[in-house]
């Protein structure tokens, strides 16, 4: 004898109310739910099958993570079933504010006293890039973060790189500091030759120029690793 099949619940307000998404934000405050919860508030409804929820879950299984989702294309994500343009935007507009967010307003400058440090403010972008890029943080005399650019975008290495180029931004912005990090694709943060060559380069010019390299730091994935706490292209000898 066949059993008759279950039907799967496609709609928030079939939920509980204890389990539904905008209840249990209101009550207990957004950090407490879930990310297919948060994204299923973003996508209000779900589709036949599935309730927005269990859409959040499996946009999150097939990207493979919050980084996925943050990497993948908006014309991917319009393609994902149960998405399309309007929810598309919503994710990517969400995704948007959170990385604003994390440029703090002048009064509000983080101040960066870890390797850390650095790479938080940085690492959820770059994690995200398909090619390498180099990107400067200038800081003050406290270590605060007046401002920061992209300096390279391609391929990386000390006889690509003008050194002289990446003060200019220090000159002009009056920096004490500056912290140069680039992100490694393959997800290895492991510093390369070229990049220890390029490092000893930034310092020696650093000194000339009395703007401190605090660091140089490689991301890759959801790793960093800071050259200067393995002293490498930071000694005095050349």
């Amino acid at each position: 004898m066949k059993l008759n099949e279950t039907t799967v619940s496609y709609r928030i307000t079939d939920l509980n109310a204890d389990d539904r998404p905008r209840e249990r934000l209101r009550s207990n405050g957004a950090q407490s739910l879930r990310l297919a919860e948060l994204i299923a508030i973003l996508l209000r409804v779900g589709m036949k099958g599935e309730n927005a929820v269990q859409v959040g879950e499996r946009i999150l299984q097939d990207c493979g993570g919050l980084i996925g989702l943050h990497k993948i294309s908006f014309d991917e994500l319009c393609r994902m079933r149960g998405i399309g343009e309007a929810k598309a935007s919503q994710i990517k507009a969400a995704i948007e504010l959170g990385r604003r967010l994390a440029l703090a307003t002048p009064e509000e400058r983080p101040a960066v006293h870890s390797p850390a440090d650095a790479a938080n403010l940085v690492a959820y972008e770059m994690s995200a890039l398909e090619q390498e890029e180099l990107w400067i943080l200038y800081l003050d005399t406290r270590n605060r973060v007046i401002d920061r650019a992209q300096a390279y975008k391609g391929s990386l290495n000390a006889s690509s790189v003008r050194i002289g180029e990446l003060f200019k931004g220090a000159i002009r912005k009056n920096s004490a500091s500056i912290i140069v990090i680039h992100n490694h694709p393959s997800g290895d943060p492991t510093p390369s030759p070229e990049d220890i060559a390029m490092t000893r380069a930034l310092v020696k010019a650093g000194r000339l120029l009395d703007i401190e390299v605090l660091d140089h730091l490689v991301i890759g994935g959801n790793r960093h690793i800071s050259l200067k706490e393995r002293g490498l292209g930071f000694s005095e000898s050349p």
